[in-house]
């Protein structure tokens, strides 16, 4: 009879001991990073891409150690490696603790879907291109022309050897080679364009682990639409660590071949 009082005592007491971890775990710090994470992981830690993990509820010692892994680059993956080389131990174990603490719960659980935090390209494809730009590099792989070009803007402070400006524009074009009568490779039909644009005060409300100064990046089809799937918060990620380069992978192409006499080869 002892067992059976003290069974419903513990009944009795579910709710309020339900209610106190509750709170408990919404009373947990915000981390000062973690918006950078709701980029790709969803505000709440569920993603709404099915090749980007949950954060929500995993064990926190897992999360950390996963962080650490990117860290030390033990574990490979260009976003992550980046995000997590600007961390320090405390902010791992804080963002693990956080994300911990959330319910995973799953994505129709509430009827609700999850919202994204994914953060859309401003840019627009540059009116009348290929006008204004020049190419600076030229490559050619696997049936496919690409050309990277920079605007006015970039192109001279590039060749001064100044830090690119407000208003520079570099953009990649995607083209299907062709031959003319003579076997020479040349560009046949775009396929594609991809670009990034410098302006101001449109890293201001970026994450600062993502932020690349006020840079915004951009896929485009061949007829210039802009694709507005794209999360550029990957496109961030990846750059990130470019920022001596003015986070161009090929700025050291485009300060040489600038700084040519123009006509030259």
């Amino acid at each position: 009879m002892k067992r059976i009082e003290g069974m419903n005592a513990l009944l009795a007491l579910a709710p309020i001991l339900l209610a106190v971890c509750v709170s408990a775990r919404a009373q947990l710090p915000t981390p000062l990073n973690v918006e950078a994470c709701k980029a790709c992981h969803g505000p709440s830690g569920v993603s709404l891409n099915p090749t980007i993990p949950n954060l929500a509820g995993q064990k926190p010692a897992y999360l950390e150690s996963q962080l650490k892994a990117f860290h030390s680059k033990e574990r490979k993956n260009d976003l992550m490696n980046a995000i997590a080389a600007q961390l320090n131990y405390a902010d791992m174990h804080a963002l693990a603790a956080f994300w911990s603490s959330l319910p995973a719960v799953p994505s129709d659980a509430d009827g609700k879907a999850p919202v994204s935090a994914a953060i859309h390209s401003r840019m627009a494809f540059p009116e009348n291109f290929p006008e204004g730009f020049t190419v600076y590099q030229n490559v050619i792989e696997d049936g496919v022309m690409t050309k990277r070009y920079a605007n006015a803007v970039a192109w001279e402070a590039a060749r001064a050897g100044r830090k690119l400006p407000n208003g520079s524009v570099i953009l990649q074009a995607s083209y299907q080679v062709q031959h003319d009568a003579a076997g020479k490779e040349i560009a046949g039909a775009v396929q594609s364009y991809s670009g990034m644009e410098l302006r101001n005060n449109w890293g201001k409300d970026i994450p600062l682990l993502l932020r690349n100064e006020n840079w915004d990046y951009a896929l485009f089809a061949a007829d210039g639409k802009r694709r507005d799937e794209l999360n550029q918060a990957q496109c961030l990620a990846c750059h990130k660590p470019r920022e001596s380069d003015n986070y161009i992978f090929t700025m050291k192409q485009l300060r040489e071949t600038s700084a040519r006499p123009r006509g030259s080869a």
